[in-house]
């Protein structure tokens, strides 16, 4: 590294995954655009899907971050064929690290300030090696945050497991959290992945600021507890700058024609869109009842559609299901004849952002991934949730329960099918009934607020200012230094 730089230089490490990777470069373009500060994203290389290789494309186009793949490491020596996704990522990020200091050094300009997504939390001690600030990005809600580093304070005091608990778990600032609504994480505790969780807890208070992809008055209650010594901030003693909401930008694609040219023949508010997120799947039974409710419920629709999931009830991030664009295989007999009138139906990937932003999109049937959350929010538009894995249980519980911005099956779909009839009714009462009019409507006060907080003298808007005047003042120590 050759020096401080004309001005202060940031570097971001994001873990794989879309619902890391979007976040962190739509932060990094934030940065670049309010504080004109030159910011290079690290992505850890996977395995990576059309999707994030689109994410990361539209990233270089127009160029306002730099983009660094970093080479994948090979792990498979330290995990098995079992070794469940939290660990697979802990591990991986685990092993990147001196490839991520070795790519940080030979940067031509020195860094001001490491910001790294919760998975790469033990790369904070290159930050420290080089004596600048370190923060840690959440791109979720402010209830993971407080679950995730009060967890090793759980790991002391519940005995056996945590599903089979009887008493929900209390954590300062937020809602008894159900047994059944823990994080995945936290399903096993013999798992590896429950080890890497608590340590994760342990080390992520060890930063200078924590970041949240919310805005203030979307969970005041629990930020509250972060500040409040006797509560949170008892765990976690350094600032929770909640700064969002940060969603993908428009990505207009070629298919957009396609999809806006149906959209805008469709009344208002008339829509359901469903996907279950980057990483998402549904068994065959499953997508056979949802198929069915489509349409027996007579409303129009926009599904994307992934094969079957091959092991289990549902998907998830590495255990997607195989299989081209010939949908007809696996949905029922006669469904894309019957159902071309009212429904689209695509296979793997939408732009999911355009669809949400069209008016006459009523409702998402969502995996709740807080991603799709945020867009949903930030467009107006009312979810049916159904969460898969990570941590959609707790944020499905939120949108119902919290915020009251969605509704949602009897049952976990996790745990057992969804029969046709319930899911019909979810439909029409999201879109038609006059319960879904008034979720709507508080769906739009959110958005409001949303706009609110990322405007010039907004919460969210001046919490990112104290992280960049952090990063101002290390550069500018280290420009003195030099």
């Amino acid at each position: 590294m050759e020096n401080a730089g004309s001005k202060p230089h940031l570097v971001l490490l994001s873990s794989p995954g879309l619902g890391h990777l979007i976040p962190v470069l739509e932060l990094g373009k934030r940065l670049v655009t309010l504080f004109s500060f030159d910011v290079t994203v690290f992505v850890v290389a996977s395995h990576s899907s059309p999707s994030e290789t689109r994410v990361l494309q539209s990233a270089m186009t127009p160029k306002l971050v730099e983009v660094v793949e970093l080479p994948p490491v090979d792990i498979s020596g330290l995990i098995g064929p079992g070794t469940a996704v939290v660990a697979q990522l802990c591990v991986m990020m685990r092993e990147i690290r001196p490839i991520f200091r070795s790519a940080i050094y030979a940067l031509k300009i020195r860094p001001s300030a490491v910001i790294v997504d919760f998975f790469g939390s033990e790369s904070l001690v290159i930050a420290k090696e080089l004596g600048i600030p370190m923060f840690v990005y959440f791109p979720c809600n402010a209830w993971f945050v407080a679950l995730t580093t009060y967890v090793p304070i759980l790991d002391k005091v519940v005995q056996g497991q945590y599903i089979d608990q009887t008493e929900p778990f209390l954590i300062p600032g937020c809602r008894p959290i159900r047994p059944e609504d823990v994080v995945d994480p936290m399903i096993d505790r013999s798992d590896q992945q429950y080890l890497e969780y608590v340590h994760m807890g342990v080390e992520i208070p060890k930063c200078d600021g924590i970041l949240v992809n919310i805005w203030e008055d979307l969970q005041s209650t629990t930020i509250g507890a972060f500040r409040d010594s006797d509560l949170l901030g008892q765990v976690v003693k350094v600032p929770v700058f909640t700064v969002g909401p940060f969603t993908r930008t428009i990505e207009s694609p070629s298919t957009r024609l396609q999809i806006y040219n149906w959209l805008d023949k469709q009344p208002k508010v008339s829509v359901v869109y469903v996907s279950f997120g980057s990483g998402g799947t549904l068994s065959l039974d499953q997508m056979t009842e949802l198929a069915w409710a489509l349409e027996r419920s007579q409303q129009r629709f926009i599904w994307v559609v992934r094969p079957p999931t091959i092991k289990g009830r549902d998907g998830s991030f590495f255990t997607m299901g195989n299989g081209g664009d010939d949908m007809s295989i696996y949905l029922p007999e006669g469904f894309l004849t019957r159902t071309k009138e009212v429904g689209l139906v695509m296979p793997h990937w939408s732009p999911q952002s355009d669809i949400l932003s069209h008016p006459s999109v009523g409702a998402f049937l969502s995996h709740s991934g807080w991603n799709s959350v945020l867009e949903s929010i930030t467009n107006g538009v009312p979810m049916i949730v159904w969460p898969l894995y990570a941590e959609q249980r707790l944020n499905a519980t939120l949108l119902v329960e919290e915020l009251g911005i969605a509704i949602r099956s009897k049952t976990l779909p996790s745990r057992e099918v969804i029969g046709r009839e319930e899911i019909e009714n979810l439909i029409r009462t999201i879109l038609v009934d006059e319960e879904g009019a008034k979720i709507r409507n508080r769906v739009k006060e959110l958005k409001l607020s949303g706009e609110k907080a990322l405007s010039k003298g907004g919460s969210s808007r001046n919490a990112l200012s104290q992280v960049a005047q952090q990063c101002q003042t290390s550069w500018e120590r280290l420009k003195a230094k030099a």
